[in-house]
Protein backbone atom coordinates (compact mmCIF):
# COMPACT_ATOMS: atom_id res chain seq x y z
CA UNK A 1 0.00 0.00 0.00
CA UNK A 2 1.24 3.39 -0.73
CA UNK A 3 2.18 5.37 2.07
CA UNK A 4 1.21 9.03 1.61
CA UNK A 5 1.03 12.14 3.89
CA UNK A 6 -2.08 13.50 1.35
CA UNK A 7 -4.57 10.72 0.87
CA UNK A 8 -5.46 7.98 3.37
CA UNK A 9 -7.16 5.31 1.85
CA UNK A 10 -7.67 3.15 4.17
CA UNK A 11 -9.00 5.90 6.45
CA UNK A 12 -11.41 6.87 3.62
CA UNK A 13 -12.73 2.97 3.84
CA UNK A 14 -12.83 2.82 7.30
CA UNK A 15 -14.80 5.87 7.30
CA UNK A 16 -17.19 4.68 4.52
CA UNK A 17 -17.84 1.30 6.41
CA UNK A 18 -18.92 3.15 9.87
CA UNK A 19 -21.27 5.81 8.08
CA UNK A 20 -22.64 2.90 6.02
CA UNK A 21 -23.52 1.42 9.99
CA UNK A 22 -24.72 4.60 11.49
CA UNK A 23 -27.00 4.86 8.46
CA UNK A 24 -28.18 1.21 9.32
CA UNK A 25 -27.95 1.70 12.93
CA UNK A 26 -30.54 4.92 12.88
CA UNK A 27 -32.81 2.99 10.95
CA UNK A 28 -32.95 0.28 13.07
CA UNK A 29 -33.38 2.32 16.27
CA UNK A 30 -36.05 4.34 14.22
CA UNK A 31 -37.77 0.73 13.94
CA UNK A 32 -37.48 0.07 17.45
CA UNK A 33 -38.72 3.60 18.21
CA UNK A 34 -41.93 3.63 16.27
CA UNK A 35 -42.39 0.43 16.59
CA UNK A 36 -42.91 0.12 12.36
CA UNK A 37 -40.42 -1.33 9.59
CA UNK A 38 -42.42 1.41 7.23
CA UNK A 39 -43.29 4.56 9.02
CA UNK A 40 -43.09 6.73 5.90
CA UNK A 41 -43.03 6.96 2.10
CA UNK A 42 -39.13 7.53 2.45
CA UNK A 43 -38.71 3.82 4.13
CA UNK A 44 -40.56 1.82 1.61
CA UNK A 45 -43.05 4.29 -1.30
CA UNK A 46 -44.89 1.09 -2.65
CA UNK A 47 -45.58 -0.20 0.94
CA UNK A 48 -46.37 2.09 2.54
CA UNK A 49 -48.83 3.40 -0.49
CA UNK A 50 -50.33 0.19 0.18
CA UNK A 51 -50.65 0.76 3.76
CA UNK A 52 -52.47 3.80 3.99
CA UNK A 53 -55.01 2.66 1.04
CA UNK A 54 -55.67 0.08 3.83
CA UNK A 55 -55.80 2.77 6.48
CA UNK A 56 -58.23 4.59 4.59
CA UNK A 57 -60.50 1.35 4.03
CA UNK A 58 -60.60 0.64 7.83
CA UNK A 59 -61.25 4.18 8.93
CA UNK A 60 -64.28 4.07 6.29
CA UNK A 61 -65.51 1.03 7.67
CA UNK A 62 -65.08 2.17 11.17
CA UNK A 63 -67.98 5.18 10.43
CA UNK A 64 -69.84 2.33 8.73
CA UNK A 65 -70.21 0.06 11.42
CA UNK A 66 -70.78 3.23 13.86
CA UNK A 67 -73.60 3.77 11.61
CA UNK A 68 -74.60 -0.24 11.59
CA UNK A 69 -74.65 0.69 15.54
CA UNK A 70 -76.68 3.32 15.75
CA UNK A 71 -79.14 1.52 13.71
CA UNK A 72 -79.06 -1.96 16.41
CA UNK A 73 -80.06 0.75 19.14
CA UNK A 74 -82.99 2.18 16.95
CA UNK A 75 -84.17 -0.86 16.38
CA UNK A 76 -83.56 -2.39 19.89
CA UNK A 77 -85.58 0.86 21.34
CA UNK A 78 -88.38 0.14 18.24
CA UNK A 79 -88.55 -3.95 18.97
CA UNK A 80 -88.99 -2.85 22.76
CA UNK A 81 -91.47 -0.24 22.20
CA UNK A 82 -93.44 -2.83 19.79
CA UNK A 83 -93.10 -5.50 22.61
CA UNK A 84 -95.10 -3.43 25.04
CA UNK A 85 -98.20 -2.28 22.54
CA UNK A 86 -98.16 -6.13 21.92
CA UNK A 87 -98.49 -6.80 25.84
CA UNK A 88 -100.90 -3.86 26.17
CA UNK A 89 -102.87 -5.27 23.43
CA UNK A 90 -103.47 -8.43 25.17
CA UNK A 91 -104.48 -6.51 28.51
CA UNK A 92 -107.15 -4.76 26.41
CA UNK A 93 -108.36 -8.39 24.95
CA UNK A 94 -108.67 -8.88 28.62
CA UNK A 95 -110.95 -6.08 29.24
CA UNK A 96 -112.91 -5.95 25.84
CA UNK A 97 -113.96 -9.20 26.56
CA UNK A 98 -114.98 -8.59 29.89
CA UNK A 99 -117.26 -6.20 28.81
CA UNK A 100 -118.86 -7.99 26.45
CA UNK A 101 -121.03 -9.62 29.45
CA UNK A 102 -124.17 -8.57 29.12
CA UNK A 103 -124.85 -9.19 33.18
CA UNK A 104 -122.59 -6.53 34.60
CA UNK A 105 -123.68 -3.42 35.85
CA UNK A 106 -123.44 0.36 34.57
CA UNK A 107 -120.82 0.68 37.06
CA UNK A 108 -118.42 -2.29 36.35
CA UNK A 109 -118.64 -1.17 32.64
CA UNK A 110 -117.36 2.01 33.35
CA UNK A 111 -114.53 0.38 35.14
CA UNK A 112 -113.34 -1.83 32.49
CA UNK A 113 -113.95 0.89 29.84
CA UNK A 114 -112.15 3.37 31.91
CA UNK A 115 -108.95 0.30 32.07
CA UNK A 116 -109.06 0.13 28.95
CA UNK A 117 -108.84 4.18 27.79
CA UNK A 118 -106.15 3.98 30.15
CA UNK A 119 -104.25 1.22 28.32
CA UNK A 120 -105.08 3.01 24.97
CA UNK A 121 -103.38 5.96 26.49
CA UNK A 122 -100.05 4.22 27.48
CA UNK A 123 -100.19 3.21 23.77
CA UNK A 124 -99.60 6.51 22.70
CA UNK A 125 -96.88 7.22 25.28
CA UNK A 126 -94.87 4.70 23.88
CA UNK A 127 -95.05 5.57 20.59
CA UNK A 128 -93.95 9.23 21.41
CA UNK A 129 -91.16 7.60 23.39
CA UNK A 130 -89.77 4.83 21.12
CA UNK A 131 -87.16 7.11 19.93
CA UNK A 132 -83.29 7.19 19.98
CA UNK A 133 -81.19 10.11 18.35
CA UNK A 134 -84.39 11.37 16.81
CA UNK A 135 -85.50 8.53 14.72
CA UNK A 136 -88.75 6.50 15.96
CA UNK A 137 -89.97 4.11 13.22
CA UNK A 138 -93.45 3.70 15.29
CA UNK A 139 -94.98 6.56 14.76
CA UNK A 140 -95.38 6.94 11.32
CA UNK A 141 -92.95 10.06 11.48
CA UNK A 142 -90.70 7.97 9.60
CA UNK A 143 -91.69 6.83 5.74
CA UNK A 144 -90.35 3.63 4.56
CA UNK A 145 -87.72 3.61 6.35
CA UNK A 146 -84.00 4.75 7.66
CA UNK A 147 -80.86 3.91 5.64
CA UNK A 148 -77.51 3.11 6.81
CA UNK A 149 -74.28 2.78 5.44
CA UNK A 150 -73.30 -0.86 4.16
CA UNK A 151 -69.75 -0.30 2.69
CA UNK A 152 -66.72 2.31 3.27
CA UNK A 153 -67.45 4.21 -0.51
CA UNK A 154 -70.88 4.49 1.10
CA UNK A 155 -72.49 3.42 -1.93
CA UNK A 156 -74.82 0.24 -0.39
CA UNK A 157 -77.06 0.93 2.31
CA UNK A 158 -79.22 -1.23 4.52
CA UNK A 159 -82.64 -0.36 5.22
CA UNK A 160 -84.27 -0.49 8.77
CA UNK A 161 -88.03 -0.75 7.64
CA UNK A 162 -90.65 1.87 9.71
CA UNK A 163 -93.54 -0.36 11.47
CA UNK A 164 -96.30 2.43 11.72
CA UNK A 165 -97.79 1.74 14.77
CA UNK A 166 -100.31 5.03 15.13
CA UNK A 167 -103.65 4.57 16.50
CA UNK A 168 -106.36 4.32 13.63
CA UNK A 169 -103.49 3.19 11.39
CA UNK A 170 -103.25 -0.22 9.15
CA UNK A 171 -101.18 -1.74 12.02
CA UNK A 172 -103.51 -0.80 14.87
CA UNK A 173 -107.34 -0.13 13.81
CA UNK A 174 -108.21 1.07 17.02
CA UNK A 175 -109.02 4.67 17.39
CA UNK A 176 -108.33 6.94 20.13
CA UNK A 177 -111.98 7.23 20.97
CA UNK A 178 -112.68 3.74 21.18
CA UNK A 179 -115.03 2.73 24.14
CA UNK A 180 -116.13 -0.10 25.83
CA UNK A 181 -119.69 1.49 26.80
CA UNK A 182 -121.74 -1.07 24.99
CA UNK A 183 -121.71 -4.53 25.18
CA UNK A 184 -122.08 -4.61 21.65
CA UNK A 185 -119.40 -1.85 20.78
CA UNK A 186 -117.14 -4.16 23.31
CA UNK A 187 -117.42 -7.04 20.80
CA UNK A 188 -116.56 -5.14 17.97
CA UNK A 189 -113.45 -3.57 20.06
CA UNK A 190 -112.33 -7.12 20.67
CA UNK A 191 -112.23 -7.64 16.93
CA UNK A 192 -110.27 -4.91 16.09
CA UNK A 193 -108.02 -5.56 19.17
CA UNK A 194 -107.34 -9.35 17.67
CA UNK A 195 -106.55 -7.90 14.33
CA UNK A 196 -104.59 -5.48 15.89
CA UNK A 197 -102.43 -7.43 17.86
CA UNK A 198 -101.86 -10.15 15.18
CA UNK A 199 -100.49 -7.00 12.48
CA UNK A 200 -98.41 -5.93 15.44
CA UNK A 201 -96.91 -9.17 16.06
CA UNK A 202 -96.06 -9.58 12.37
CA UNK A 203 -94.75 -5.97 12.54
CA UNK A 204 -92.25 -6.91 15.20
CA UNK A 205 -91.23 -9.94 13.52
CA UNK A 206 -90.11 -7.87 10.02
CA UNK A 207 -88.48 -5.58 12.59
CA UNK A 208 -86.77 -8.08 14.14
CA UNK A 209 -85.61 -9.67 10.74
CA UNK A 210 -84.35 -6.10 9.61
CA UNK A 211 -81.95 -5.98 12.75
CA UNK A 212 -81.17 -9.63 12.55
CA UNK A 213 -80.12 -8.71 8.71
CA UNK A 214 -77.95 -5.82 10.47
CA UNK A 215 -76.32 -7.30 13.09
CA UNK A 216 -74.92 -9.81 10.55
CA UNK A 217 -73.67 -7.30 8.78
CA UNK A 218 -72.46 -5.35 11.83
CA UNK A 219 -70.40 -8.83 12.53
CA UNK A 220 -69.28 -8.98 9.07
CA UNK A 221 -67.90 -5.14 9.08
CA UNK A 222 -65.84 -6.00 12.40
CA UNK A 223 -64.04 -9.13 11.18
CA UNK A 224 -63.01 -7.30 8.06
CA UNK A 225 -61.79 -4.10 10.30
CA UNK A 226 -59.78 -6.80 11.59
CA UNK A 227 -58.29 -8.28 8.64
CA UNK A 228 -57.10 -4.87 7.13
CA UNK A 229 -55.74 -4.21 10.87
CA UNK A 230 -54.06 -7.07 10.50
CA UNK A 231 -53.04 -6.84 6.95
CA UNK A 232 -51.46 -3.10 7.40
CA UNK A 233 -49.42 -4.60 10.56
CA UNK A 234 -48.12 -7.49 8.64
CA UNK A 235 -47.00 -4.64 5.69
CA UNK A 236 -45.48 -2.01 7.79
CA UNK A 237 -45.18 -3.86 11.42
CA UNK A 238 -41.57 -4.26 12.70
CA UNK A 239 -40.45 -7.50 14.36
CA UNK A 240 -38.50 -5.89 17.62
CA UNK A 241 -37.26 -9.26 18.30
CA UNK A 242 -35.63 -8.82 15.22
CA UNK A 243 -34.64 -5.77 15.54
CA UNK A 244 -32.83 -6.09 19.07
CA UNK A 245 -30.64 -8.30 17.80
CA UNK A 246 -29.64 -6.29 14.84
CA UNK A 247 -29.38 -3.55 17.07
CA UNK A 248 -26.82 -5.11 19.25
CA UNK A 249 -24.75 -6.52 16.33
CA UNK A 250 -24.99 -3.03 14.58
CA UNK A 251 -23.79 -1.62 18.28
CA UNK A 252 -20.49 -4.17 17.67
CA UNK A 253 -20.16 -3.57 14.46
CA UNK A 254 -19.73 0.57 15.34
CA UNK A 255 -17.52 0.21 17.78
CA UNK A 256 -15.19 -1.88 15.31
CA UNK A 257 -15.16 0.40 12.70
CA UNK A 258 -14.42 3.33 14.93
CA UNK A 259 -11.50 1.38 15.96
CA UNK A 260 -10.49 0.79 12.40
CA UNK A 261 -10.63 4.25 11.69
CA UNK A 262 -8.39 4.92 14.67
CA UNK A 263 -5.92 2.29 13.61
CA UNK A 264 -6.33 3.86 9.42
CA UNK A 265 -6.19 7.33 11.15
CA UNK A 266 -2.52 6.62 12.50
CA UNK A 267 -1.08 5.35 9.18
CA UNK A 268 0.78 8.93 8.61
CA UNK A 269 2.35 8.46 11.32
CA UNK A 270 4.39 5.36 9.90
CA UNK A 271 6.18 7.99 7.29
CA UNK A 272 6.88 10.52 10.41
CA UNK A 273 8.93 7.58 12.16
CA UNK A 274 10.54 6.52 8.46
CA UNK A 275 11.73 9.96 7.88
CA UNK A 276 13.02 9.95 11.56
CA UNK A 277 14.81 6.76 11.63
CA UNK A 278 16.13 8.53 8.16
Amino acid sequence: MTLSIHTNTAAMIALQNLNKTNDELQVIQNRINTGLKVAGAKDNSAIYAVAQNMRSDIRGLGAVKQSLDRATTIGDVALAAGEAISDLLVQMREKATAAMDPSIDGYSRQAYDADFKALLDQIQVILSNAEFDGANLLNGAIAGGIEFLADADASRTVTLKTQDMSLSGSIITLATTASLNTATAAAGIVSQIQASLDNVNQALANLGSDLKKIEAHTRFVGKLIDSLTKGVGGLVDADLARESASLQALQVKQQLGVQALSIANSQPQIILNLIRGG
